[in-house]
C-alpha cells in the first residue's frame, strides 16, 4: 500500500456531499468540512509568523472544531499539538512551552486552566472565536514526512513526551485499517477516545477519514453512553483501549445488547475476559492490537492466535535480551502453563530494521538516542514468545521487578490476578526488599466484593501458572487505580506509595499463601495523578 497525507485524504472527500462528521445532533458532510479546514488554514496562515514552529496548541474535548483544525493544519503545512485538559499548572504550561506553540485555541471552559500560567508570552485564544479567513486557501503541498501533529505520551513513567506525528504515521494506518476492515462511506466510526492521543487519531478519525465514513465524535468518553450512541449514530466501528472497554461491559446489562449496529471495535491493551464479554455480549468482533503512541512495531494476528496473545511480529520485530541483546528463545512452559525459563525467554520488543513510523521525539534527543539505538528501535515494552512463535506482553522494562535474582515481568501476575471473580481491576509494580532487590505488590479492585485473605490465598494456590516468585507479598485494596487521562495505570505513584496509604493491605508471611490483614496503614505523604 501506498503512503498517502492527511492532506490527499481530505481531499478525495472535497466533492463528498454525503454525511462526514457528526456530534451530538448536527451533521456536517465531508464537503462542508473539508472547506471549513480550508477557511480555517486561511486563518492560521494569517496568524503564524514565518520563520517560526507554525505550531498551534489545542484544549479541547472531542468537538468538531478539532477534526476541523486538524484538516486545517494539513492544508496550511502548520502543526496540531494536543494538549491534555487534566493537565494543571505548572504541568500544563510545561507542555506548552516544549512544544514550541505559537498559540493555543482553547475551548471556553477551559480557558481559566490557562490564566496567570507562565507560557512565555504564548498567546490564549478561544476556539469558539477562532476567525477563519474570507475565502478557503488551496492546500500547501505535503509529503508523508511532514510533521502534522505533536501527540503527547501519557506520561506514566515520566514527564510527557511530544511524540511526532508526519502525515504518514496518521494515515497510513487509517487507509490500511479501513482496508484491511472493509469499511465504505456505507459505516460510521464511533470515535470517543480523546482526540489529545494517539489511539482517537488513527485508530479512529483517520479511519474514518479513508473509508469515506461517517465520523461521529462524542465530547468525552461515557459507558453508559455508549450503546446509546452506537444506536443513535448507527455506529458500525468503534476504537478503544482497554480500561474504557471494561467500563463498558461492566455497565449492567440488558436483553437487547446485541440490538444495535456496531460490526467491529478495534484497540489495544483488552483483558482476555472483557473482550470475550463485550464480543458476547454486543454480538460484534473485537481486535485488540498491541499499540504505543510511538509505533515502532506491529503484529500479525489470525483466527488462530492464542486467547491473550499480541500475535506473530510482524517484519523484523524480535525479543531481545535486555542484558545480552541477543534473541530471546522460546518460552518453556510446565504442564500446568508455568513459564519455566522467564530469565531467558522475556525480553525487549524491539525493531531490528530501525524505527518504523516512529519519526523521534520533538526537542528531547536525549529520548530519541534511547528509542533508536545501533539502527534498531527499542520499545521498552516486554514480551515472550512461545514454540509457535506468538508472543505474550509481559510487561514494560520500568516494571520489571527484581525478585531474588530473577527478572520478572508484572503483565503475567496481573492476568493471572483477574481470573479472580472478585477482581475487576489489578496492578502489580515492585517495592523495596529491605535486602536487596524487590517485593512484588499488587493493588487491586473488586468494586465493592467482599475479599477476605484466607479466600484469596487459596485462589492464588490453586493458579497452576503462579511461580513462587510471582506470588504478591503485599495486596492492597483499593477503590480505584491511579490512571492517566488515557487510562494508562499510575504504577510509579503506586510504587512511591508502597505500604504508605489509606487502604486496607494484606502481607503474605514467609513461603506459604497465608495472608495476614494489616488493616489501614496512616498516609505520610500523597502523590499526584496527573
Amino acid at each position: 500500500m501506498s503512503v498517502p497525507t492527511v492532506t490527499e485524504l481530505l481531499l478525495t472527500r472535497a466533492g463528498d456531499e454525503r454525511p462526514g462528521l457528526r456530534f451530538e445532533d448536527e451533521t456536517w458532510s465531508w464537503a462542508e468540512h473539508v472547506r471549513a479546514s480550508a477557511r480555517w488554514a486561511g486563518g492560521l496562515r494569517a496568524a503564524l509568523r514565518p520563520g517560526e514552529p507554525p505550531h498551534v496548541g489545542i484544549l479541547a474535548d472531542n468537538v468538531p472544531a478539532f477534526s476541523v483544525l486538524l484538516g486545517a493544519c494539513a492544508f496550511a503545512g502548520a502543526v496540531l499539538v494536543g494538549l491534555n485538559p487534566t493537565r494543571r499548572g505548572a504541568a500544563l504550561a510545561r507542555d506548552v512551552r516544549l512544544a514550541d506553540c505559537r498559540f493555543v485555541l482553547a475551548e471556553r471552559k477551559y480557558r481559566p486552566l490557562l490564566a496567570g500560567l507562565d507560557l512565555g508570552g504564548i498567546a490564549v485564544r478561544e476556539l469558539e472565536s477562532w476567525p477563519p479567513a474570507a475565502d478557503p486557501i488551496d492546500p500547501v503541498p505535503a509529503s508523508a514526512d511532514d510533521l502534522l501533529m505533536l501527540i503527547f505520551t501519557s506520561g506514566t513513567s515520566g514527564d510527557p513526551k511530544a511524540v511526532r506525528c508526519t502525515h504518514g504515521k496518521i494515515a497510513f494506518p487509517g487507509a490500511m485499517l479501513a482496508e484491511r476492515f472493509g469499511l465504505s462511506s456505507s459505516d460510521t466510526v464511533y470515535v470517543t477516545m480523546p482526540m489529545f492521543h494517539s489511539n482517537a487519531i488513527m485508530a479512529g478519525w483517520a479511519v474514518g477519514l479513508a473509508a469515506g465514513a461517517s465520523i461521529a465524535l462524542r465530547r468525552r468518553f461515557s459507558a453508559s453512553g455508549f450503546l446509546p450512541d452506537v444506536r443513535k449514530f448507527g455506529a458500525t466501528y468503534a476504537n478503544y483501549v482497554g480500561k474504557p472497554l471494561s467500563y463498558v461491559v461492566a455497565t449492567p446489562p440488558r436483553p437487547d445488547d446485541a440490538d444495535n449496529p456496531l460490526r467491529l471495535v478495534y484497540g489495544n491493551e483488552g483483558a482476555s475476559a472483557d473482550l470475550t464479554a463485550f464480543e458476547k455480549r454486543f454480538g460484534c468482533k473485537v481486535v485488540d492490537a498491541f499499540g504505543s503512541t510511538e509505533g515502532g512495531v506491529g503484529f500479525a494476528r489470525t483466527d488462530d492466535t492464542p486467547p491473550g496473545s499480541l500475535g506473530r511480529p510482524a517484519g523484523d520485530v524480535a525479543i531481545l535480551h535486555p542484558d545480552t541483546g541477543l534473541p530471546c528463545p522460546p518460552a518453556e512452559f510446565d504442564a500446568d502453563g508455568h513459564l519455566l525459563n522467564a530469565g531467558e525467554a522475556v525480553g525487549e520488543l524491539v525493531n531490528t530494521a530501525g524505527a518504523g513510523w516512529f519519526a523521534g521525539y520533538y526537542r528531547d534527543p536525549a529520548a530519541d538516542a534511547e528509542r533508536v539505538r545501533d539502527g534498531r528501535f527499542h520499545t521498552g515494552d516486554l514480551a515472550y514468545a512461545d514454540a509457535a512463535g506468538f508472543c505474550y506482553f509481559a510487561g514494560r522494562l520500568g516494571d520489571w521487578l527484581r525478585v531474588d535474582g530473577e527478572n520478572l515481568g508484572t503483565a503475567p501476575i496481573e492476568r493471572i490476578l483477574l481470573r479472580h471473580p472478585a477482581i475487576t481491576d489489578a496492578a502489580v509494580y515492585a517495592v523495596p526488599d529491605p535486602v536487596t532487590g524487590d517485593q512484588v505488590m499488587a493493588a487491586v479492585v473488586t468494586g465493592g466484593t467482599p475479599l477476605d485473605p484466607t479466600g484469596f490465598g487459596r485462589f492464588l494456590a490453586d493458579q497452576p501458572d503462579l511461580g513462587p516468585k510471582q506470588v504478591p507479598r503485599y495486596v492492597r485494596t483499593v477503590r480505584e487505580l491511579p490512571r492517566t487521562s488515557t487510562f494508562k495505570v499510575l504504577k510509579r505513584q503506586l510504587s512511591a506509595e508502597g505500604l504508605d496509604c489509606t487502604d486496607v493491605v494484606w502481607e503474605r508471611k514467609g513461603k506459604d499463601l497465608a495472608y495476614t490483614d494489616l488493616g489501614s496503614r496512616p498516609r505520610a505523604t500523597s502523590a499526584t495523578t496527573t
